[in-house]
């Protein structure tokens, strides 16, 4: 299942013009496909995900294939234009808003899935997306570089949730900006699945 899926979302539509500022890069497909399939075994209860940063909207696409309902949350109207047009590809109902993650507020916590910036353009990006994700969230799935566990570990526990599972992966990252001389290189990377704790 995770082969077939993987080969679908890698016919999937990229970003057209990345920007920098937002750390826009493609999740690999093999890597949307391990989460979305694993979350499908271990949070097969779960109702909604929200998918925080979709960008062109893999992991939203990859998740509504496993039949879960999807929200895809981007600040980039760009970034949304072409994640619809991949879950219509798809044939996937997939909700999209345009809207800073920092503002977004929901009614009831659902299920986050998200491959956050990593804070290389700017510093601490990705904490922005993770204390949104504690706040809004009742499990995480999150992407981070490699070394981030202890802060993850500490972040979780300081909002109430815990650590329950860290992938290691190499993720094959595509030659995106101009500044990239390779075509593409294998970057170590952590997946965090986080529960929040019940009191």
């Amino acid at each position: 299942m995770k082969k077939s899926l993987a080969i679908f979302l890698e016919s999937l539509d990229l970003f057209s013009t990345p920007k920098l500022r937002l750390e826009q890069y493609p999740t690999p497909s093999s890597l949307a496909a391990e989460i979305a399939v694993t979350a499908s075994i271990i949070d097969s209860d779960q109702d909604v995900f929200l998918d925080l940063g979709c960008g062109t909207g893999i992991l939203s696409v990859a998740m509504g294939l496993m039949g879960f309902q999807v929200v895809g949350v981007d600040v980039d109207r760009d970034a949304l234009k072409i994640a619809v047009k991949n879950s219509r590809k798809a044939d996937v109902d997939v909700d999209f808003v345009q809207q800073d993650v920092r503002y977004l507020m929901l009614k009831k916590r659902a299920g986050i899935v998200m491959n956050p910036p990593f804070g290389i353009k700017k510093r601490h990006a990705d904490r922005i997306f993770l204390k949104k994700a504690f706040e809004t969230g009742n499990v995480i799935y999150s992407i981070h570089s490699a070394g981030s566990e202890d802060f993850v570990r500490k972040m979780a526990e300081f909002n109430g949730f815990q650590v329950t599972h860290v992938w290691k992966y190499r993720m094959p990252l595509r030659k995106t900006y101009h500044f990239h001389q390779k075509q593409y290189k294998l970057i170590p990377v952590e997946v965090f699945r986080m529960e929040m704790v019940l009191k």
